[in-house]
């Protein structure tokens, strides 16, 4: 934000209002002063040509009314005019002269005018006041001079009011209004320097008022920037005080407003970030704005490279919704991403976020997605499984009541006929509970309700004893046994049953896919702090991609063969589990046409548990 420039700050407007008002109220009482000094001093100045006119006028009554005789050296009415003008002092401008009833002038004070002694006057106040017996006070400018002139007309009146002559005055007022001038000019240097004296208090007011203003202003930049840990001074206890202490309440609450959400954005954070979900944040438009680590690794992308993409786009969905919002309609859907050599199945959920404003109803999406690769294929393989079982329970079933109704039939009746008939079904019978009791074995060691008792066996001699079973009963199939058994006793610590049952399946296999004349190879040898088992047979083999396949339950590489041999499909998977049980690992190596090899090992035991054995 930028500094305010000082023209257009509020300290001048508050320096021009403080100015203005003083200019105004300065005005205001210098045009009422003036006024009132004017009419104060004219009035004055009027009142004393009037008390003089007044004894003038007495004087000259008693002038006008003074018995005369014909003696030579009794005064004339004129020169007792002019005496008594005479005694009046000549004052600035000041004329006097007095007229009689006739209108004919006695005397006057202007000495540069003697000659108008005599004469009669056309003068019009003059002639009024002789006529009516009226006074007149008038204000006239002098065209000659340019000067303001007071004129006074006054009649004189003897006792019955009788006019027996006038009394005409003419005097300048210039001196009043230079004496006025004078106060005014004083007064004009005294606002002028008022007016400086305002100026500068209100400079110095201005400052004190919007002080606290500024310091707000530069806490409220400072609180924009995040930094709460200053405070506005308070200068005293008014309104403006009183905002700043508001103001800092306000700082406090922010601070710890700003310090929750920043805590609870790192707990945001940190739990997206731990998150084995991905989370992506859309706006209402579908611009990605936000993504966690785990929604890019589900990816296979760099989460910074998503933000600001389009989610449709990303999720490569164009062919199934064009905007956003539909995939909110669709609730949820499954993705298959490439993740190197791998497919991913991804379940993504979408979610609107509200944006709590009446006039928008959604301000953006959360897309939550789950790795569900795991679950769609146990998913997959428990689909399998039951149509596996489903299929292997069906075909000795067919041929059970295939056999049974031919009996019930009449089969039964024929000698020859009848016991192959039972043969059958009771192998198949056979089949079918050596196929539950499979079944029951993986579904307690599914739920570890099987437990295994172990004992300290030397391997070596376990592992001859059932070469040796094995050799008796294949002597008509001319299938060879080759033993690779080192003379070294190794001890493990194993369930004896259930390692007989794993050897068994997996010699018994090994046997079923040989050929006649075939080899069977037994190895036992130490690997480190293992003991490592490998039976190879000679038989049609299995291919590569198959091979990972051959521990799980019902799969069989040729589904034909092994039901004619009798297997169960479930022979391998039982092995594995009671491998596994035993902290132990297997796996499988193999050629097609070329044979197949089955390996797992098991922990030896230590030396010094041997010895103490």
């Amino acid at each position: 934000m930028k500094k305010v420039n000082f023209f257009h700050s509020i300290q001048l407007k508050f320096i021009i209002i403080y100015i203005l008002l003083l200019t105004i109220a300065v005005q205001v009482i210098g045009s009422y002063v003036t006024r009132t000094l004017e009419d104060e001093l004219t009035s004055n100045f009027k009142q004393s040509i009037n008390d003089r006119i007044v004894l003038l006028g007495n004087n000259l009554e008693q002038a006008f009314t003074k018995e005369r005789s014909d003696e030579e050296d009794t005064p004339t009415l004129q020169s007792d005019v002019q005496t008594n003008i005479a005694d009046v002092e000549r004052e600035s401008s000041t004329i006097i002269q007095v007229i009689d009833h006739q209108g004919r002038v006695l005397g006057t004070n202007d000495y540069l005018n003697q000659e108008i002694i005599g004469k009669k006057t056309t003068d019009r106040y003059v002639q009024s006041s002789i006529t009516f017996g009226t006074s007149h006070d008038n204000t006239e400018l002098n065209t000659r001079t340019g000067e303001r002139m007071f004129i006074r007309v006054e009649p004189i009146l003897d006792n019955e009011e009788k006019v027996l002559g006038v009394i005409y005055l003419e005097t300048s007022l210039e001196g009043v209004y230079r004496q006025l001038q004078k106060i005014n000019e004083t007064f004009i240097k005294g606002s002028a320097i008022a007016l400086i004296v305002s100026v500068i208090l209100g400079i110095l007011v201005a400052r004190a008022i919007t002080r606290p203003v500024v310091e707000m202003r530069r806490q409220a930049l400072t609180m924009a920037r995040g930094d709460f840990s200053q405070k506005v001074n308070i200068y005293g206890n008014d309104e403006i005080s009183q905002l700043a202490v508001t103001f800092n309440h306000l700082n406090d609450r922010l601070k710890h407003s700003m310090a929750t959400i920043e805590n609870e954005q790192e707990k945001l954070k940190s739990v997206l970030e731990n998150m084995s979900e991905g989370v992506i944040s859309t706006d209402s438009m579908g611009e990605i704005i936000l993504v966690n680590e785990a929604a890019g690794q589900l990816l296979n992308e760099n989460p910074i490279t998503l933000l600001g993409k389009n989610l449709i786009q990303v999720l490569k969905l164009q062919k199934r919704v064009s905007n956003i919002s539909q995939l909110h309609d669709s609730g949820s859907i499954l993705l298959e991403i490439e993740n190197g050599q791998d497919i991913v199945i991804i379940r993504a959920n979408f979610t609107v976020i509200d944006s709590g404003l009446e006039n928008e109803d959604k301000s953006g999406y959360i897309t939550v997605l789950s790795d569900v690769t795991e679950e769609e294929k146990i998913d997959r393989e428990r689909k399998e499984f039951v149509s596996n079982v489903s299929h292997e329970l069906r075909t000795p079933l067919t041929t059970l009541r295939s056999y049974l109704e031919a009996l019930s039939d009449g089969a039964w009746k024929d000698e020859n006929i009848a016991p192959k008939f039972l043969k059958v079904t009771q192998e198949e019978t056979e089949r079918l509970i050596r196929m539950v009791n499979s079944l029951l074995q993986l579904s307690k060691m599914d739920n570890k309700e099987f437990t295994i008792t172990k004992d300290r066996v030397n391997f070596n001699l376990f592992v001859e004893k059932i070469i040796d079973r094995f050799e008796i009963n294949v002597k008509d199939e001319r299938i060879k046994f080759k033993r690779s058994i080192p003379e070294e006793k190794l001890y493990v610590w194993i369930d004896k049953d259930k390692m007989t049952q794993v050897l068994d399946n997996i010699i018994s296999n090994a046997i079923k896919y040989s050929p006649n004349g075939g080899n069977i190879t037994c190895k036992v040898k130490r690997s480190l702090n293992y003991l490592e088992v490998s039976i190879q047979d000679e038989g049609i083999g299995i291919s590569y991609d198959r091979l990972d396949r051959i521990f799980e339950r019902f799969y069989r590489t040729d589904k034909a063969r092994s039901r004619q041999l009798g297997g169960t499909g479930l022979g391998l998977a039982i092995t594995k589990e009671i491998v596994e049980a035993h902290y132990g690992k297997i796996w499988a190596e193999s050629s097609e046409n070329k044979g197949t090899t089955i390996y797992f090992k098991l922990p030896l035991m230590r030396e010094g548990r041997m010895n103490n054995q």
